[in-house]
């Protein structure tokens, strides 16, 4: 039997919810990652959709689903391992987003919007960038959140076009792939989303709007409400993001091979579009771009306030080190930035995954001690990945060759799933002997 609340307010507020989870996710920065991919990969395009739809889709939404069960902070997530641990971690997780995401907006922002129609320095469009991010960061404007409502759709359409444009006016006929290892490939490009660092650390923002807007809902309504609208967000992110790389792959052949990845989404919206549309694809990017930057800061200062009393000093600090970090990043082309963030991301994201995995499991198979020891056993065998993307893969090779799937840069999975398997197998054990 419906409760009062799915009788009246059921179905807009699951549009409502979708939409502003799917908005969540569908950052501008994350459009310059698919073309590429499926430019690079020709006929193997679509292994690479599913592998990327795995880390850049799949988990995140899964993110949401934990914080629906969770119906907490950034903290919650990570207390089972242990308070300090959850601090750091918080810590480390809000750095990485001001010291990579964030900046990589005005990256996009110069080569999208700027470049192509002056030859201004990178430095002086992050600087002005960012000047304009700090002011907005330091009064809290509601018109930007009033923006950002208005640029996802008017981008989704556009994008939409673009790829139906592909689709039906291309042959399909597809390169053949160099690439080595597609599948593998596709999940490690996802990671440059964000998108699960994104769901850990925004997630609890939809949690605590929801708490608001609706009041009249139980646990069970909120719950039931935040997992279907977050099936609903991934399939709309599954359907744009296969979309564009299937266009990128299409156009295997019609663009040189060394070509950026903000070049090859301009060049394709204007074969497909036209320079019309392509400013206008360049400028809605832009301005959704400032949003995400702004979200970021916002939250960030948000945090280190809420850690020093809730003192207006440390979010204006906050803020401006957050602004500073993303003027000196943000003057790097996109791919440098990328390339950059690759030794982070390799070791944060599987942390971040298996929280997300142990959050979601029902509660008996995640117990303190199971989120203690996947953990430690995540981060042991997140650290030869992490020193193979610096560099020094080849001194440790002779030592870590035998784990599955490290030669994929994925060499935490199976350790973890053993780790959680023999963990709940002990305290199965253990429960059954006291008993």
């Amino acid at each position: 039997m419906k409760t009062n609340y799915q009788q009246s307010t059921g179905k807009k507020s699951l549009i409502i919810t979708s939409f502003a989870l799917f908005s969540l996710f569908f950052g501008a920065g994350n459009l310059v990652l698919p073309p590429l991919l499926g430019f690079k990969s020709g006929d193997l395009w679509w292994l690479v959709t599913l592998g990327f739809c795995i880390s850049g889709v799949l988990i995140p939404i899964l993110g949401i689903i934990a914080h629906a069960k969770l119906q907490g902070t950034l903290f919650d997530f990570a207390k089972k391992v242990s308070p300090t641990f959850s601090v750091v971690y918080c810590y480390l997780i809000y750095a990485i987003a001001i010291a990579l995401p964030s900046p990589r907006t005005a990256s996009v922002t110069h080569e999208m919007a700027v470049q192509p129609f002056s030859d201004s320095s990178s430095l002086l469009t992050s600087l002005i960038y960012f000047m304009l991010v700090f002011v907005f960061v330091i009064n809290r404007s509601k018109v930007l959140d009033t923006l950002g409502k208005l640029l996802t759709p008017g981008i989704l359409i556009i994008l939409l076009i673009m790829i139906a444009t592909a689709v039906f006016a291309l042959d399909f006929d597809f390169v053949p792939s160099e690439m080595g290892q597609p599948f593998s490939s596709g999940i490690l490009e996802g990671y440059q989303t964000f998108d699960a660092i994104g769901a850990v650390v925004v997630g609890a923002v939809i949690i605590i709007s929801i708490n608001l807007k609706e009041k009249a809902a139980s646990f069970k309504d909120k719950k039931r409400l935040i997992g279907r609208a977050g099936l609903w967000a991934g399939i709309g992110l599954f359907l744009v993001y296969g979309g564009l790389i299937l266009t990128g792959a299409l156009f295997g052949d019609a663009f040189d091979t060394d070509i950026s990845r903000t070049a090859l989404l301009r060049g394709i919206s204007t074969k497909t579009l036209g320079q019309t549309a392509n400013i206008l694809l360049s400028i809605l990017v832009s301005l959704a771009c400032f949003t995400t930057a702004v979200g970021i800061v916002t939250g960030t200062s948000d945090f280190i306030k809420g850690r020093f009393n809730n003192a207006i000093s440390a979010y204006r600090i906050t803020a401006f080190i957050g602004c500073s970090l993303g003027v000196l990043v943000g003057q790097f082309d996109v791919g440098y930035i990328i390339t950059v963030a690759v030794p982070s991301l390799m070791f944060i994201y599987p942390i971040t995954i298996i929280l997300i995995l142990l959050n979601v499991v029902p509660k008996k198979w995640g117990s303190p001690k199971v989120f203690q020891r996947v953990i430690g056993v995540t981060i042991l065998f997140s650290i030869p990945d992490f020193l193979g993307s610096i560099g020094l893969g080849g001194f440790i090779s002779p030592y870590v060759d035998w784990i599955p799937l490290g030669q994929h840069q994925m060499g935490w999975v199976f350790p973890a799933l053993i780790a959680f398997i023999v963990s709940n197998i002990t305290n199965s054990k253990e429960t059954a002997a006291s008993s």
